[in-house]
């Protein structure tokens, strides 16, 4: 199990350095670069656009990639979704800008994110059901929380890249081709994930299954509908916190208030490092106490600290953003420490790659691809505290709230697995 469970974490892990990488970009030099005739906040909101077209094109992905999971077994998927990820994340960093090419430019970044965001929807439901359905019944939530460390240290990846050339090269240097060098890192990364990938065994539960969906898709929404519309619902507060902590901000940060970019990295950079570290631990707790409980918990939390972490943020202060950042990540991993092991366990395994993967990147529409877009267009319009930002945040969390509170619990009984719920 240790040696499976590393593997999907640092598969999972280069696939979300992948996605996060472009974030960053966004929210730093895109929007000059590839949309100069607009205006610097109209720059940004055209680049967060593209960053949203990512989010739009993993429940696609999801369903491509889950079709085959449930079809082929769960291990292909991994190798297909790091290839496609990771090709269309380096030809990310070769993509000329607006004034070389013209319109292109643009045009070609926005079908690289598209196939960015295909390549990861269906990376997750692989790496975690391949983890969870090797994992023994009592600590299924621990083991499972591996792949979901894979984001906090793809993140770090990402932005420690984009910390140090943002460190050593001046503005100019940045903008012209040092922000590329993250992207062609990618293909690195991506040759090293398929050689642990290489070696991994099919999940066992993939192998008992005697009667495969013909068209696992349309046997979900069929059948299961509703559990993937409300855990869509309730995972979309996770995503826009952690999209307002680590891309807004980011861009709020620097453009607004003036505060140096190696410092707004390095504030949201140590957030994330304390939210990895205390995944495991997250997730140990829902083996004991449930799933449900502690999504409820980290819910409630969220809608409780929006307020205060805008307050923060704007103080420009770089240990008063640290704090703020940190107490939303602190509610956003109670959630999504356990997704590892509660998606899988609502699903019935013949359908559960596309039913996962779907509800799971469903949610990141709702909460990923609109947060930095509306939270921008927000504060715009707001004072030096952007109170409307933490208005539409804390409305998120109680949206949330609400779908969680009709999600059942999953937790096994003893050293025996529950029944999965079918919706």
């Amino acid at each position: 199990m240790l040696r499976l469970a590393a593997a999907s974490l640092a598969g999972t892990a280069i696939e979300f350095y992948d996605f996060f990488v472009y974030g960053t970009a966004a929210a730093l030099v895109l929007g000059p670069l590839f949309f100069p005739t607009f205006s610097p906040v109209a720059g940004t909101l055209a680049a967060f656009g593209t960053f949203g077209v990512g989010f739009v094109a993993r429940p696609l992905g999801s369903i491509l990639f889950g079709h085959f999971g449930d079809r082929r077994g769960r291990r292909p998927v991994l190798v297909a979704s790091l290839l496609l990820t990771g090709a269309s994340t380096v030809a990310v960093g070769c993509v000329p800008s607006y004034g070389s090419i013209g319109v292109a430019a643009p045009v070609l970044l926005l079908v690289l994110r598209f196939l960015q965001g295909l390549g990861l929807g269906g990376e997750w439901g692989g790496a975690v059901l391949l983890t969870a359905e090797h994992a023994p019944a009592g600590r299924r939530g621990l083991w499972s929380s591996f792949p979901q460390i894979g984001p906090a240290v793809g993140f770090l990846l990402a932005n420690g890249v984009m910390l140090a050339l943002s460190a050593t090269l001046t503005d100019a240097q940045f903008a012209q081709w040092g922000w590329r060098v993250p992207f062609w890192v990618a293909g690195v990364l991506a040759l090293g994930g398929l050689w642990l990938r290489s070696s991994l065994a099919e999940s066992p539960r993939f192998l008992e299954i005697d009667d495969h969906a013909l068209v696992p898709f349309a046997e979900v929404v069929r059948e299961h509908w509703r559990l993937v519309l409300l855990t869509a619902g309730a995972l979309s507060v996770g995503y826009a916190v952690f999209y307002a902590v680590t891309t807004w901000s980011l861009a709020y940060g620097t453009e607004r208030l003036g505060v140096g970019r190696t410092v707004m990295l390095a504030c949201i950079m140590a957030a994330v490092v304390v939210k990895g570290s205390l995944t495991p631990l997250v997730a140990l707790l829902s083996d004991r106490y449930g799933r449900r409980p502690l999504c409820l918990l980290g819910c409630t939390a969220a809608a409780l600290w929006m307020f205060p972490m805008v307050a923060l943020l704007a103080t420009g202060a770089p240990l008063l953003m640290f704090l703020g950042f940190l107490g939303a990540l602190l509610a956003f991993v109670t959630m999504f420490a356990v997704l590892g092991a509660y998606l899988p366990e609502l699903y019935e395994p013949r359908v559960r790659c596309t039913g996962a993967a779907v509800g799971y990147n469903l949610g990141g529409v709702l909460g990923g691809a609109l947060t930095p877009i509306v939270a921008t267009a927000l504060a715009e319009h707001s004072g030096r505290v952007p109170w409307g930002v933490g208005a539409y945040l804390t409305g998120v969390a109680l949206f949330s709230l609400g779908c969680f509170a009709l999600l059942p619990e999953t937790r096994p009984v003893g050293a025996v697995a529950a029944e999965p719920v079918t919706g």
